[in-house]
């Protein structure tokens, strides 16, 4: 099967963060979403179940992607706060900050 472009993960946020994390995501800072179009990363979109939030973006490439993202400064802010919020981590400083789902199906 081809595999397309796309990354996709999956996080639990806290139930008394529940609130403030769509709140963030709704009105995301402008710096944030500049910062993200840099490092390559486009059609990127945030699914919310419950507490349990899908993530899916495309990127050509995505290690380069991350270490831009490691890299900056507004995404760091923004990181410290968020970061806080889920179940897990997503340090970028880490080899694989988070853990990608495996694509079983593309239709192109």
């Amino acid at each position: 099967m081809e595999q397309s472009r796309k990354l996709a993960w999956t996080w639990k946020v806290k139930a008394e963060c529940l609130e403030e994390y769509v709140r963030m995501h709704l009105e995301p800072w402008p710096e944030v979403l500049e910062e993200h179009r840099k490092a390559g990363i486009r059609n990127y979109s945030i699914f919310q179940n419950g507490r349990q939030f899908f993530y899916c973006f495309e990127c050509d490439d995505v290690p380069a992607a991350f270490a831009y993202i490691a890299n900056s400064e507004v995404c760091n802010r923004w990181n410290a706060i968020t970061s806080k919020m889920v179940e897990g981590s997503f340090d970028f400083q880490q080899a694989e900050p988070i853990t990608p789902l495996r694509e079983v199906f593309y239709l192109r």
